[in-house]
């Protein structure tokens, strides 16, 4: 029953993808938004412009999970910005990835941390739970700033049970950090660590807070074994 219904949602998911490449983009007055467009996944990507993309097998999965959770009614229709983060890179490289899906546009790459117990260089173990200073994977909603030791600070959702989902409770937040820089890179040789959060450079921090704040879609990836076989919104068993 499980394996029929990933079945079901992936041909609903990919009947969707694929009616894109016959659809008329709507006028701006009728409501004009990322998904509702003449292209199709693959066209999407190879015309995103901008800094550099992510690999298509990551941009695929978090897109077509941003359209699972908007179908699912998750996410609100009205927001473009599709964020994400990868995990398989070392923090050395820039992994954080703030793309505009209605202009086709990459905003931002950049750098971000995890946290102090899900590894050094690279970020290998993760958890939902409080106090383990680990980062946490998935698809997150973002919501309110706040100003906090950080400064300009931006609460997150996680929407997927047993993964992410108490990100609130452990203040688990998108902020900026002086050791989420180049310049910490070259004194140190790596990033610094957060307490779970994903951590960007500080002052770059703002405008990506003020542009994804209050509906956007986060996707935070490492094809961690438990996680591939129990998210929600990853159907690579497929």
């Amino acid at each position: 029953m499980h394996d029929d219904i990933l079945v079901m949602r992936y041909l609903l998911l990919s009947f969707y993808v694929l009616s894109l490449s016959f659809s008329q983009p709507l006028k701006a007055e009728e409501g004009t938004n990322a998904i509702v467009n003449s292209y199709a996944l693959g066209s999407i990507y190879k015309q995103l412009k901008g800094a550099q993309k992510p690999e298509f097998s990551l941009f695929e999965k978090a897109y077509l999970g941003y359209i699972d959770l908007k179908l699912s009614g998750l996410l609100p229709f009205d927001k473009n910005i599709l964020s994400i983060i990868d995990f398989r890179l070392p923090s050395v490289k820039k992994r954080f990835w703030v793309i505009d899906l209605r202009t086709k546009t990459v905003l931002y790459h950049t750098y971000v941390a995890h946290g102090e117990n899900s590894g050094g260089k690279y970020a290998i173990d993760f958890s939902n739970t409080e106090g383990s200073h680990q980062s946490s994977l998935g698809f997150y909603k973002t919501q309110e700033t706040y100003f906090g030791k950080n400064g300009l600070s931006l609460r997150l959702k996680g929407l997927e049970h047993g993964f992410n989902t108490n990100a609130r409770e452990r203040y688990v937040v998108l902020h900026g950090a002086t050791y989420a820089t180049k310049a910490y890179i070259k004194k140190h040789g790596v990033l610094g660590n957060s307490e779970g959060c994903p951590a960007i450079p500080m002052g770059l921090h703002i405008p990506i807070i003020n542009l994804t704040k209050e509906g956007t879609c986060l996707f935070i990836y490492f094809p961690d074994a438990r996680y591939l076989e129990n998210s929600t919104f990853i159907l690579d068993d497929l």
